[in-house]
């Protein structure tokens, strides 16, 4: 039953978005952080925008990637990702197993927060960027 199943909570996981070069390059990386001292397997990685751009409901393609493993301490990188869309919503949704437990967590970078404004070290990438922990 539903109540039997524990809820762990995902930590030491996250989703930076870093610019390729410059802040002002046309397209930045979205990248998987593993924090963990565990490996990480079966990555699912799913992600899309949504909002309101120019006045009009838009909403981009549904994109899915599979790892096998994420090291421990390691980063992968996701998805490039278009400047133009941080005036939307982009939302990345990532499930991943641990010694057979199943965990999942959504990481939603509101519109306007992929901004310098809100940059912060990234851990073993030696950029900045903006980081959901």
């Amino acid at each position: 039953m539903k109540k039997d199943i524990p809820l762990i909570k995902v930590e030491d996981v996250a989703v930076a978005i870093v610019p390729k070069g410059d802040v002002q390059d046309e397209f930045w990386d979205s990248w998987i952080i593993n924090l963990k001292e565990e490996t990480l397997s079966n990555v699912l990685i799913t992600s899309q925008g949504y909002g309101e751009m120019d006045g009009e409901e838009v909403k981009t393609s549904t994109l899915r990637y599979f790892f096998e493993e994420i090291g421990p301490l390691a980063t992968v990188l996701i998805e490039p990702i278009q400047r133009s869309l941080f005036s939307i919503t982009n939302e990345y949704w990532i499930s991943f197993s641990i010694d057979g437990y199943l965990y999942d967590k959504r990481f939603v970078f509101v519109n306007g927060s992929i901004s310098e404004t809100h940059f912060t070290p990234i851990p073993f990438l030696g950029a900045k960027g903006v980081m959901i922990r």
